[in-house]
């Protein structure tokens, strides 16, 4: 009954429920173990190392990005660092061993980052490959951190606890992300072990740059690819809701239950991950069952993820969006009846490397959404200087999203709860399959629009 098991930041920072709700729950013995968790730094950690992933206040990395001294940020990160540590002396962690650990640890990355840092002030080299260098490196320390921390603890406990640190520091073997981890996880009892093991991984290919901040899902996916678990399962601080408890309230909304893994893609278009997309892929075609559970309401089963889940009677699972869109709009009059329009501007968007989240046309435009933050300047000069036209304006979206809800009614009823409540739809949209109807509407009226769906579908 092997499962490997990925715990999020907000959760690792709750350590002792995450102990209590997540190693201790209903185990004892031998039930303790067959359990591989791949954690997140404590959470905070990767935006002091990086930049805030909300914010996009800069970390450690900016420093090294602008060529300015970045010791003294790494010293006030160690001071940082074992002030967390002070936090888990009650749960047994053994504060002299950590601190040293953490001092150890960022001084070996300092010496990899002034190393990349006089190769960047040589002029010899592109910035981006030391720069995404300095990233991974830096990265890691947080996986490492809360990782060892973690193990030590649990040892302490008297559970049998094996830190597996992929992070690779001291080891120079020119591993891919898959060798490393099978070369770790090789020779290890699982019957008898429980295995703590670090959200980034190091691999020749760097794992950042493909995924950056979705790391640590990857590894996790990579880990239950390469194990074949009988289950992959994901802690977080939340359930996957049929809403967001936040703008309906936690009295109009239910965990999801089952859903399919499309339906996960469905989510992670909006930024609304169960799962990040990349990490799911792998998981879907090995057949291997995703759950994601709440990890401070331990008894509930959380939300099943299969590949072949259908709902057994039509119904919408989920009601969901953004309000952090942005659409572009291409109008010229000689569209109609040219072949091509389409591949024109899609090869525009592709040479500025922006993707789409929904796309619309009519006889002389197309209408294209992307997210706000992928906005270029230059790609809308480039439309422009090829199209009549071009308007740009923000937007949101509100989805209906479910794996058979292909009924008679249910556009017409969504468009109505919209239209009662004042809301005006700029586009919709679905495609043939049916499992996500899409709705473009005011960015202020994000949240009025997700409680009218929410009531109208209840």
């Amino acid at each position: 009954m092997l499962t490997v098991e990925k715990i999020g930041g907000t959760s690792m920072s709750a350590l002792e429920q995450v102990i209590q709700n997540i190693i201790l729950f209903e185990r004892s013995g031998e039930q303790l173990y067959n359990r591989i968790f791949v954690v997140s730094a404590f959470s905070g950690v990767t935006d002091l190392l990086l930049e805030n992933k909300k914010t996009g206040a800069p970390g450690v990395y900016h420093r090294i990005a602008k060529q300015q001294d970045f010791h003294r940020p790494l010293k006030e990160l160690i001071v940082k660092l074992k002030t967390i540590n002070k936090r888990y002396v009650d749960l047994g962690l053994d504060l002299a061993v950590a601190d040293r650990f953490i001092e150890n640890h960022v001084k070996e990355a300092q010496t990899y980052l002034e190393n990349l840092a006089n190769i960047l002030a040589s002029g010899y080299v592109s910035r981006e490959g030391i720069l995404q260098a300095a990233r991974e490196i830096l990265a890691s320390i947080g996986e490492s951190h809360s990782a060892f921390n973690f193990t030590n603890i649990l040892q302490n406990m008297g559970i049998n606890t094996r830190l597996v640190d992929l992070s690779g520091f001291g080891d120079h073997r020119p591993f891919t992300i898959d060798q490393r981890i099978r070369h770790a996880f090789k020779n290890i009892d699982f019957e008898q072990t429980i295995c703590i093991t670090t959200g980034y991984a190091k691999g020749t290919e760097g794992i950042m740059r493909e995924f950056d901040r979705g790391y640590s899902e990857v590894t996790f996916s990579k880990i239950a690819e390469f194990l074949k678990p009988q289950e992959a399962i994901i802690h977080k601080e939340y359930h996957l809701s049929t809403a967001d408890p936040a703008l309906v309230g936690i009295e109009n909304c239910i965990p999801v239950g089952y859903t399919n893994y499309d339906i996960a893609d469905q989510l992670a278009d909006v930024g609304m991950e169960a799962i990040h997309p990349k990490a799911s892929k792998p998981l879907e075609v090995s057949g291997i069952h995703l759950r994601i559970k709440n990890t401070f309401e331990p008894s509930h089963p959380g939300t099943l993820i299969t590949r072949e889940f259908i709902c057994e009677h039509k119904r919408v699972e989920v009601i969901t969006g953004t309000d952090k869109l942005m659409m572009i709009d291409v109008y010229d009059p000689s569209m109609v009846g040219n072949v091509g329009s389409d591949l024109q501007i899609m090869q525009t968007f592709f040479d500025y490397n922006v993707s789409y989240t929904f796309k619309s046309t009519s006889a002389n435009s197309i209408s294209i959404v992307i997210w706000a933050r992928d906005f270029n300047k230059k790609l809308i000069n480039k439309l422009e200087e090829d199209f009549e036209k071009v308007t740009v304006e923000n937007v949101a979206m509100v989805c209906l999203l479910g794996t058979n809800m292909d009924q008679p009614g249910l556009l017409a009823k969504s468009a109505y709860a919209l239209t009662e409540d004042g809301i005006n739809i700029k586009s919709a949209g679905f495609a043939l399959r049916k499992v996500n109807i899409q709705f473009l509407i005011a960015p202020e009226h994000f949240k009025r629009a997700i409680i009218a769906l929410n009531k109208a579908m209840g």
